[in-house]
């Protein structure tokens, strides 16, 4: 009789154990998010490409679709387009030049995409700007280039597109791991205000994010360590409700495979990065190529009321399927 109490009170125990994470992270009692999500255009509206078969040294020019839309990624007038589209924020890649600029651009080798050589590093900003930034882009293997000659002069510096588009949300790509980079970024940004800085964030190796970082506290950014530092604890102690301070006052972004592990996806965990000054960014797949919400069938794979960051290389087929979603709410 005694070991049946035990085992019933162990159940009961349990059950309540049981209904205490059901209930502190399940959405059913949570308030619903009436906001919009919010739109990213991965490097402004760009020409797309397969993701099958990619690897870090796939040259991503040599294999773009038919093009659809006359825009070359990463210059003033894609993300022009972009903001005119629908988009809320803008991913940019940049590098450093052997004059103390960066430049905007995607490549770590310039030959893929223009008619230049060797790596931006080497180059002034001058000799940058002579190159055709839409050089290398073919959609029939070599056949044709549609964008040959339409890309002369259009690599900008970082200092033009932020001065161009002074209001403006972007998100900053460092494409080294060198933590130079990183305070070299910080003393960069200090020529802009405080409020200009607060409408940017940044990613990229975890060495420069970690020296920029520390040069601006204030500034969210994103780093491999910076995610796993927020997201592996959250996995552990989340479901008490708890937040990590790893994920204060940061950007993370959440691979789609991932996110149904996450503690209260999608709206309570959405709550809680919200109290915890963090924003969230949602990308497709296993997030390892710039995967994105490109198509209208990817919407449909997104949680219903998720209003976070939404990744997408598409933002002028997105923006209209996302305005029509918001008009019927």
């Amino acid at each position: 009789m005694k070991d049946k109490k035990v085992i019933k009170r162990i159940a009961l125990i349990f059950l309540l154990f049981v209904l205490f994470i059901f209930f502190n992270n399940s959405s059913l009692f949570t308030k619903e998010r009436s906001e919009d999500p919010v739109l990213l255009a991965h490097a402004g509206l760009s020409q797309t490409y397969p993701m099958e078969g990619l690897t870090g040294d796939t040259c991503t020019a040599e294999r773009i679709y038919e093009p659809e839309h006359p825009y070359i990624g990463n210059t003033i007038p894609s993300m022009e387009a972009a903001f005119k589209e629908g988009a809320d924020v803008v991913e940019l890649d940049i590098h450093p030049t052997n004059d103390g600029e960066f430049a905007v651009f995607h490549d770590w080798n310039l030959e893929c995409r223009t008619n230049g050589k060797g790596v931006t590093r080497d180059h002034t900003m001058e000799e940058l700007k002579k190159l055709d930034v839409g050089y290398g882009y073919t959609a029939d293997n070599g056949k044709t280039y549609p964008f040959r000659g339409k890309g002369i002069g259009l690599m900008p510096t970082l200092h033009e597109v932020l001065t161009y588009f002074p209001d403006k949300q972007f998100l900053i790509n460092i494409k080294s791991d060198d933590p130079d980079e990183g305070a070299k970024l910080a003393d960069y940004l200090t020529s802009f205000s405080n409020e200009r800085i607060s409408q940017l964030s940044a990613y990229g190796g975890d060495r420069p994010i970690a020296a920029l970082k520390q040069r601006l506290p204030n500034l969210r950014v994103m780093s491999m360590e910076s995610m796993k530092s927020c997201l592996i604890p959250y996995i552990a102690v989340g479901w008490t409700g708890y937040t990590p301070s790893a994920c204060e006052n940061t950007q993370i972004h959440i691979p789609e495979k991932i996110a149904p592990w996450l503690w209260g996806f999608p709206t309570k965990f959405l709550n809680r990065m919200d109290a915890a000054n963090t924003r969230v960014v949602l990308v497709a797949g296993n997030g390892k190529w710039s995967e994105g919400f490109d198509e209208a069938q990817d919407i449909e794979r997104l949680p219903a009321n998720f209003n976070g960051m939404i990744w997408t290389n598409r933002i002028d087929v997105i923006a209209p399927i996302m305005n029509e979603k918001s008009f019927e709410k």
